[in-house]
């Protein structure tokens, strides 16, 4: 391999908050914030929005995003007319 063509592969905690979950695995993304792990040291960290910790696939559980149908809003919105 070349020399210095590369991105530095360090080890890097992907955090998703909204499940209070964390994972210690080697990236080439980087982050200026860090975090102390279990193992007492010190690594950047990235928050993520999802992870297999809240995702539906992964938990089983489903989650609602939209109650009502796309027709529904248009008619909330503007109203059967000519009826």
């Amino acid at each position: 391999m070349k020399q210095s063509i590369h991105p530095n592969y360090e080890h890097v905690v992907f955090r998703d908050r909204g499940a209070d979950f964390a994972f210690l695995t080697r990236s080439t993304a980087t982050s200026a914030e860090t975090v102390e792990w279990e193992d007492g040291r010190t690594y950047p960290v990235i928050d993520v929005q999802i992870s297999s910790a809240s995702h539906p696939f992964w938990t089983g559980k489903n989650r609602v995003l939209d109650d009502e149908g796309r027709v529904a809003k248009f008619y909330k919105r503007y109203g059967q007319k000519g009826k």
